[in-house]
């Protein structure tokens, strides 16, 4: 199939190589996606070729700044349709993943999806970023924790750096870069425990449309304060 080995292709210009089995995975991904969006809301995106690259694609980009094989435990907020999480646990298996989401119809559908492809050490949690980070099993938990542009940098943050562990990295994955974004999430990362590591930009294969991706480190434990109760972040970001 053409867009496979597409994909298989501008992997390997990265340095990764795809398997038979994590081709099927990808493919079956696919077909599971555009299913279960006709019953429920999970993307906007489903022509073939556009999946495997603004969702696909997209997501395994973090691997290019960040060295996965040292990761063990994975957090990622706000998943929706499973991404980044799901494309980086069938490239790298050996990753003990953690899916966090407030609607439980996504929920439903990330767990069958793991069943459907073969994915071991995938734990879907249906609830609030606010809430669940509070738990004493997911504070200060991951080695990395992720978030695919769903909300502004110091909004992220507070959903984000409270799972990270100490020493961990917490990697936002957004659209094209927004230096004033960043500036304006430095009152956050003081509050919060983080400290700005690096920033990266790329552009997407075809559509060249950009992406850039900001790891921030864990230096310290969150304060027991953060995050606020639920909404509070949206409604009154740390500024």
């Amino acid at each position: 199939m053409e867009q496979h080995f597409q994909f298989q292709q501008q992997l390997e210009q990265k340095g990764i190589s795809l398997s038979p089995v994590q081709l099927q995975q990808f493919e079956h991904y696919y077909e599971l996606l555009v299913e279960w969006n006709e019953k429920m809301n999970l993307t906007g995106i489903t022509e073939r070729n556009a999946v495997y690259e603004k969702h696909f694609y997209d997501s395994v980009s973090l691997s290019f700044f960040v060295e996965m094989q040292s990761v063990n435990k994975l957090a990622d907020i706000g998943s929706g349709a499973g991404f980044p999480s799901v494309p980086l646990k069938i490239l790298f298996p050996h990753l003990e993943i953690t899916i966090v989401d407030s609607l439980n119809k996504r929920i439903q559908f990330l767990r069958m999806l793991a069943e459907q492809l073969g994915l071991d050490r995938v734990n879907c949690v249906h609830g609030r970023a606010e809430d669940i980070a509070r738990l004493p099993e997911h504070r200060d938990r991951y080695d990395l924790v992720t978030a695919r542009a769903v909300a502004r940098l110091n909004v992220l943050n507070e959903f984000c750096l409270p799972f990270v562990k100490v020493g961990g990295t917490f990697a936002a994955m957004k659209g094209a870069k927004s230096e004033e974004e960043v500036q304006e999430s430095a009152a956050s990362l003081k509050a919060l425990r983080g400290k700005l590591l690096s920033q990266h930009e790329f552009v997407l294969p075809h559509e060249q449309s950009e992406r850039h991706i900001v790891l921030i480190s864990k230096v310290d434990h969150t304060p027991r304060l953060y995050p606020r109760k639920a909404g509070t972040p949206l409604k009154q970001p740390i500024v």
